[in-house]
């Protein structure tokens, strides 16, 4: 077997890969070591920068994400008790988010890659990368009891945090930075309509609580919690009470409960490998960096990853230049590491740590104060939450 860019990963950032560069006539294969109803089942994030909304456009499956997405204005920061609205539209210049599913940004990519006819190898056994420092990388798995091969003229590594690709790359040639915080997220979805049409970011001396959707009438919820907490100990009404007692009144008086369609708690955490390139394998999304939730730059930094390597794919072939191919990593490592600067802050305002105290909380409602009544400090959050601008 034989294709110009095997793709490891069958998440959304591969797949956007795959279709963007199906667009471009360049031929690409992707290897996936789990079901593709594996994969469609994993809930994750839900809130689009223009940017990948603009790559959607791209890769041609943005149809549903504009019909069915909920564009969104801004975001409510609550402290003290009280809501203030960060105006992200025009803080922003006119940019704004969309509320859209990343499970439904995987089903949309799915049926346009199987509507296209393109290979996609699921259930891949021990994967395995190889030459990617010369000029004739391969990638081996094995299936049904078989040993596979595929030749291909670069691989690109969209497999997620623990996958095989960043594991590939020598102990010497990359440098990990990161991050561990010492609380998680305790997060619910549940097909109730959302307590307000904006995500509400809340301070409490409880703890932090977002509230978030997916849909008009699907809700995603999630209170911090300890690291040692486990998701069996908490029931729907314990959850619900404890998100309640986290919201302004009015908040807490509209909250519609109901059963959990999904219920798990996950670990927060900042983390960053370098460089992105090894010779002919490149890292995109999670296999090379994770960001805490707070700032919903997980899938939109995977998809600026993705923007940059289709770019430069695309200019190796249709010019046979290296210009962006050499490049890749310092360019996408910029924006990685404003928006890790971006997610680390949010998270670190927002959140009660082991020794705040008193006093720590205090600090942060001050600062929570100048930020919604200082135009610049609300521009400054306006502009890195909509996302920043990007260099293709």
């Amino acid at each position: 077997m034989r294709t110009q860019v095997a793709i490891i990963g069958a998440g959304p950032s591969g797949l956007l890969l795959g279709q963007l560069l199906h667009q471009a006539g360049i031929d690409n294969v992707i290897v996936e070591r789990q079901s593709g109803d594996y994969v469609l089942g994993r809930i994750r994030a839900g809130v689009l920068e223009q940017t990948t909304m603009d790559l959607l456009a791209a890769a041609g499956v943005d149809q549903r994400a504009r019909a069915e997405g909920l564009p969104h204005d801004g975001i409510e920061l609550l402290f003290k008790g009280q809501r203030h609205r960060i105006d992200l539209h025009g803080l922003s210049g006119g940019k704004r988010v969309t509320v859209y599913g990343q499970t439904e940004v995987t089903r949309d990519l799915m049926e346009a890659r199987a509507a296209a006819g393109l290979a996609t190898i699921y259930q891949a056994g021990d994967v395995q990368l190889h030459d990617f420092d010369g000029a004739s990388p391969s990638v081996s798995w094995t299936q049904d009891g078989q040993r596979q091969t595929l030749q291909c003229d670069f691989i690109a590594g969209c497999d997620g945090y623990h996958g095989i690709s960043r594991q590939s790359v020598p102990a010497g040639a990359i440098t990990e930075y990161e991050k561990v915080y010492p609380f998680g997220w305790l997060g619910i979805l549940a097909d109730v309509p959302p307590v307000s049409h904006e995500l509400i970011y809340a301070n409490t001396a409880r703890g932090f609580a977002l509230c978030s959707q997916r849909s008009a009438t699907r809700s995603r919820y999630y209170v911090q919690c300890s690291l040692d907490e486990k998701v069996e100990d908490w029931s729907d009404e314990a959850f619900w009470n404890e998100l309640r007692s986290r919201l302004d009144p009015e908040a807490a008086e509209r909250l519609i409960t109901g059963p959990s369609l999904e219920k798990s708690i996950a670990p927060l955490r900042s983390f960053v490998a370098e460089p992105m390139r090894f010779g002919r394998l490149f890292l995109a999304g999670d296999a090379a960096h994770i960001v805490p939730p707070t700032g919903a730059k997980g899938l939109n930094l995977a998809a600026s990853d993705v923007g940059y390597l289709w770019h430069a794919l695309r200019e190796f072939y249709a010019d046979r230049s290296t210009a962006g191919i050499d490049h890749y990593s310092a360019t996408c490592l910029r924006r990685v590491w404003k928006a890790e600067r971006f997610s680390w802050w949010f998270t670190s305002l927002m959140h009660r740590f082991p020794d705040t105290g008193a006093f720590g909380q205090k600090i942060q409602e001050a600062e929570l104060d100048y930020l919604v009544k200082s135009h610049a400090a609300s521009t400054a959050l306006a502009e890195n939450y909509v996302g920043l601008p990007t260099e293709w």
